[in-house]
């Protein structure tokens, strides 16, 4: 049973409620205050009314419909960045999806393309009125950790951080290129170059490393000249195809980390009077919807996006259910998707 400690609420009424007041208020931990408002296991029915009580008297906002109604929101948190982005929105629409299926609603922060962190407050406010969160974000966000560690739900999606350090969902990004460059071996190609992704990412590394196998592998030419950055984006691919341009040799073949880069590439090329794939082949990685319908079809590796934000849900709910995620990796399978932008070299 907690101890009540005096406070001055109309001071604290000047400020946000935290559950580092209702802790200090009800003089428990605030691990104890965030299972009780969460509706967690390890708290006692006695301790988890009483602590209630000491919020709703404190004014907590996060959970101010629960106390009213005597029932817990569902809701559930998902932090993203460049929602425009057919990755990011694919999965963002996936996750909402999903949710809504189990009746739980999705609140979504956004800082569009901008690479800073969201703030204490913000994290806050989400810690607040959320039940876990879903995240995706191209840097490494050391207070997801911290949350996990006091058991807030976190699942991140192609997490920016070590391996194993949060429980993530991703696509075998390893196997995926493999795939990809198999399939350009297969048809003859032995110069290949590689627009890389933004390596701040895992899926970014996988991606270069399965280039690199396979050069070895197939016997592929070996030309440092031919790994390129892209950076993910459509800027990117642009810029990358003008560096292999400018080559006094160059490639046959493209492979492009992902599918908005080899968008920008492919443009280039058939700006400089390159025919695709007569002159060059190029591959992409995601299959968003964009790439059955450029000239030619893309050929890509599809990643599972709506598979992704369906494990990332079903990942959040079985923590939220009590289940201990620890350091829970879902990979699902990618698969080689052949257009018409691949084919055999000129001769």
């Amino acid at each position: 049973m907690p101890r009540v400690q005096r406070f001055n609420l109309q001071d604290m009424a000047r400020t946000t409620i935290t559950l580092a007041d209702i802790a200090a208020a009800a003089g428990v931990s605030v691990m104890t205050a965030s299972r009780a408002v969460n509706n967690q296991p390890g708290v006692s029915s006695q301790t988890r009314d009483a602590l209630l009580k000491v919020a709703s008297e404190l004014g907590y906002e996060g959970h101010r419909a629960a106390f009213k109604s005597g029932t817990r929101p569902r809701v559930i948190g998902l932090i993203a960045t460049r929602l425009n982005h057919p990755f990011v929105a694919d999965i963002v629409g996936s996750v909402v999806e999903t949710a809504a299926a189990a009746g739980i609603e999705v609140l979504v922060y956004s800082r569009g393309p901008h690479e800073r962190p969201p703030s204490a407050e913000v994290l806050q406010l989400l810690r607040q009125s959320t039940e876990g969160l879903v995240v995706l974000l191209p840097y490494r966000l050391d207070p997801m950790a911290e949350m996990a560690a006091e058991r807030f739900p976190v699942v991140m999606i192609d997490s920016p951080g070590e391996p194993g350090e949060l429980p993530c969902v991703a696509s075998d990004s390893y196997g995926g290129a493999r795939a990809a460059m198999k399939h350009l071996a297969e048809f003859g190609h032995r110069r290949i170059a590689f627009v890389a992704g933004a390596e701040k990412f895992e899926s970014a590394l996988e991606r270069r490393r399965a280039y690199d196998d396979a050069i070895a592998v197939h016997g592929l030419e070996r030309d440092p000249a031919l790994v390129v950055p892209g950076e993910y984006d459509f800027e990117g691919g642009r810029t990358a195809a003008r560096q292999l341009l400018a080559l006094p040799q160059r490639p046959s073949a493209v492979f492009a980390a992902n599918d908005l880069s080899a968008f920008g590439l492919m443009g280039v090329f058939q700006e400089h009077g390159l025919r695709i794939p007569e002159d060059v082949s190029v591959v992409g990685f995601d299959d968003v919807a964009a790439a059955a319908q450029v000239h030619p079809a893309l050929t890509t590796v599809r990643q599972p996006l709506a598979d992704m934000g369906r494990a990332a849900v079903s990942t959040l709910l079985a923590q939220i259910a009590g289940v201990d995620a620890g350091t829970t990796r879902v990979t699902l399978p990618a698969e080689l998707i052949v257009r018409r932008s691949t084919a055999a070299p000129a001769r």
